[in-house]
């Protein structure tokens, strides 16, 4: 698994991202962001976002 991208950070890829605890693990919320947008805050400290459905074109 790789590491989470954090808040803030721009998005490498278009497509859902999921909010993941500190340790991995899965909240079940996602938010949609485009290639190059800052991903937005997360609801705690300590969390990040891993891309679970990537824009196909």
């Amino acid at each position: 698994m790789s590491k989470p991208f954090k808040p803030g950070q721009s998005a490498p890829r278009s497509g859902q991202y999921e909010i993941v605890g500190p340790r991995g693990g899965r909240t079940g919320e996602e938010r949609t962001v485009t290639r190059g947008e800052p991903l937005p805050p997360t609801p705690k400290p300590g969390m990040g976002y891993e891309l679970v459905d990537p824009t196909k074109h």
